[in-house]
């Protein structure tokens, strides 16, 4: 029987240093039993997003050196960046792909957790699937004010972290981390240096503001070139499909006069969710994905492991 894999995407507050990005990184390239699916440093976003999969043994080791690296050289206290962060470890979520499921994924975010914490000492919160307050399911619920506005709440008892003090790390601020199944990072970048019109969209599209059910949204503004960004997360694709949230934003642009100029898949995506919108767009009748020879080829190999 082929071994438990799991993948992990941990989010970093820094996309700007290439000196500190390659000190990160560099756990993740020694390691056996851990590898590098892709990895994105954004300018803008100012921030690391690592695609990993592998074991979970050794993929928690190669996250904790990294992190350690990380809190040893991010100061939220100087960070500026376009996206929503608590801490300079953000987010670690941790999903079943092979031979594990959605229960050892949790198991994993609450032991590793716990081994996060004794190392840093940097105060943990969990999320999705590992929440351990409904409340905190929602990533946005945890997140909400950033850093600034959490050193100042963590105190409250709402706001606690679920593990360690009440009180964040005077410079890498808290750590979110979770169980979760694939989430896409796509982000749609539209004609218009008009921030209103991004943040307008992207309300609309948000399941929290009454859009699509499994899809977040925020507006971004990417100065350097003359653009805003609808940047969108999907939690669940099986439930609402690529090409349904570009057509509404694409929709939504028109009413302000506005084109979209590009779109981008942040990280890893399933090719489940490239094919349903390539079925969609290209009207392909009865289409299945084991039309696609590659895909095929794979399912002989799993039959061969197997036997």
């Amino acid at each position: 029987m082929p071994k438990p894999l799991i993948e992990c995407v941990p989010n970093f507050s820094e996309g700007r240093d290439a000196a500190i990005i390659e000190a990160i990184m560099a756990p993740f390239r020694k390691k056996n039993g851990c590898t590098i699916l892709d990895y994105r440093a954004d300018p803008d976003h100012n921030r690391l997003v690592v695609s990993l999969a592998g074991r979970p043994e050794p993929l928690q080791d190669a996250l904790l050196e990294a992190s350690e690296v990380a809190i040893e050289k991010i100061d939220l206290e100087r960070h500026r960046g376009r996206h929503p962060r608590i801490g300079a470890v953000d987010v670690i979520p941790f999903t079943p792909i092979r031979n594990t499921t959605m229960e050892d994924c949790i198991k994993i975010a609450h032991h590793f957790g716990r081994r996060f914490y004794e190392a840093t000492r940097v105060p943990v919160y969990f999320y999705e699937e590992a929440a351990l307050r409904p409340e905190r399911r929602r990533l946005e619920v945890i997140r909400r004010g950033e850093y600034e506005t959490l050193k100042t709440e963590v105190s409250r008892p709402e706001r606690h972290p679920d593990i360690g003090k009440p009180e964040l790390h005077p410079s890498a601020g808290a750590t979110v981390i979770g169980a979760r199944k694939f989430l896409i990072a796509f982000n749609v970048n539209l004609g218009t240096k008009d921030l209103e019109v991004a943040r307008r969209i992207a309300q609309t599209v948000r399941a929290s503001s009454g859009g699509l059910c499994h899809v977040k949204g925020i507006g971004l503004a990417l100065e350097d070139r003359g653009l805003t960004q609808v940047s969108i997360n999907i939690v669940d694709y099986e439930k609402n499909a690529l090409y349904r949230v570009v057509e509404l934003i694409r929709m939504e642009a028109r009413r302000w006069g506005v084109a979209i100029v590009e779109t981008e898949v942040y990280g890893m995506v399933p090719a489940a969710a490239l094919l349903d919108s390539l079925s969609y767009y290209m009207q392909m009748a009865g289409f299945q994905s084991r039309q696609v020879i590659e895909l095929a080829l794979l399912d002989l190999k799993e039959d061969s492991d197997r036997s």
